[in-house]
């Protein structure tokens, strides 16, 4: 197969498999219907692609790529502030409307990087973290640019990047959810609603609170 028919494929593969996750979310897409989705056989999604690991690293990366995008598009010309909460916002946004990001963001987090480099080649991992790299980017910079005009007290961008990442994935779950849990009467479990909007809320007054925002 040419190199470009090959190319073609493998996206085609993609395309299917994030069809699937948008669909039924990561547990419920077997490699079989992906195969049918694309009119091939299982057998050759494995020419193509290392394990299932692997196809479902790519798709992850196909949304990275796009939430890319959508950090990108917040306009670099206001203040740190108001560039952070926007950003803010379009991440919870995005995560919000594909559900199965979160489920693949979750799903490689879950797992130790060395755990991650055996089961997947060099080259998907450097077009998954490239792609994380590029979303991340564009929070660090703001980060600096706030520490900088003395709006942010933070000492290390690239660091703090990564645990506003980590820490609005792990709350955006319980909105996914959708019912918190305390302890009610007699000791037995409260259930309560927990809505998206609050959840987003909370996570723009957490976020400013980390990167100790000035009022």
């Amino acid at each position: 197969m040419a190199p470009s028919s090959r190319r073609q494929r493998e996206r085609e593969i993609v395309e299917a498999t994030r069809a699937l996750f948008d669909e039924r979310g990561l547990q419920d897409a077997p490699v079989e219907e992906i195969a049918r989705a694309v009119g091939i056989n299982k057998a050759l999604i494995y020419r193509h692609f290392a394990s299932k690991e692997e196809l479902f690293v790519l798709t992850a990366t196909s949304y990275l790529e796009e939430l890319s995008a959508a950090l990108r598009a917040v306009d670099r010309s206001d203040e740190p502030r108001a560039r952070l909460v926007a950003c803010s916002d379009a991440f919870v946004r995005y995560c919000l409307d594909h559900p199965a990001f979160l489920d693949c963001s979750i799903s490689l987090l879950r797992r130790p990087s060395e755990e991650l480099v055996e089961i997947v080649s060099e080259g998907v991992l450097l077009r998954l973290t490239l792609s994380m790299a590029e979303c991340l980017a564009v929070i660090e910079e703001i980060l600096r640019d706030g520490h900088e005009r003395g709006d942010f007290s933070v000492d290390d961008p690239a660091f703090t990047a990564n645990l506003l990442w980590a820490r609005a994935l792990g709350a955006l779950h319980l909105a996914r959810f959708g019912v918190g849990v305390s302890r009610g009467e007699g000791g037995l479990p409260r259930f309560f609603a927990v809505s998206a909007d609050r959840l987003r809320e909370r996570l723009m007054i957490d976020t400013l609170a980390v990167v100790g925002a000035r009022r």
